[in-house]
């Protein structure tokens, strides 16, 4: 039986997170923060800073889904977030895929695109952008591969540690 909101995709569960989610949702989000190449937050947030953030997101319209494996266990997030805030984007959205740690590398980021990309025209999405660091070739790799492509390169935008790297905007028209 599927419960609402709950959809299986090779093994693993996208539901619908819900604010009791929000605390592993943040602890996938704050380990990537060491490495330098995900997110430009250079310091963990914490949950209360990011409610207003899991307020954004709603199941109708800018879904935020958290991946389960067949234990139940959520081992990462998938979110489409407004772009630009201005109605005439409605249709255009900021993708991000976080994987806990114990799961990079196993083709769980592919199946998370895969599904956003399935689940996105139900939203009335039609274009999907990806704001990936230039040096995140994993990344670049992953959405090149489903059809993403350069639309913006934005040099030495962000400062690291003291270095500068740049941002890759991608994106894909899918409707």
């Amino acid at each position: 039986m599927e419960i609402p909101g709950t959809n299986t995709s090779n093994n693993l569960i996208f539901r619908d997170a819900t604010r009791d989610d929000l605390p592993i949702v943040v602890s996938i989000y704050n380990s990537t923060v060491p490495s330098r190449l995900v997110t430009a937050d250079t310091e963990p947030v914490t949950v209360e800073s990011r409610i207003p953030w899991f307020q954004e997101h709603s199941p109708e319209k800018r879904p935020l889904w958290v991946i389960e494996d067949t234990t139940g266990k959520i081992i990462g997030w998938v979110s489409f977030q407004s772009f630009y805030g201005r109605p005439a984007y409605d249709a255009t959205v900021e993708i991000s895929i976080y994987l806990d740690e114990s799961t990079r590398g196993q083709g769980v980021g592919t199946k998370a695109l895969e599904y956003a990309l399935a689940k996105a025209p139900s939203f009335g999405v039609k274009t999907i952008l990806a704001f990936i660091f230039t040096h995140n070739e994993i990344s670049l790799k992953l959405f090149a591969k489903y059809g993403f492509e350069t639309w913006a390169q934005m040099p030495n935008i962000a400062n690291l540690d003291g270095i500068e790297r740049g941002l890759t905007i991608l994106g894909k028209r899918i409707a």
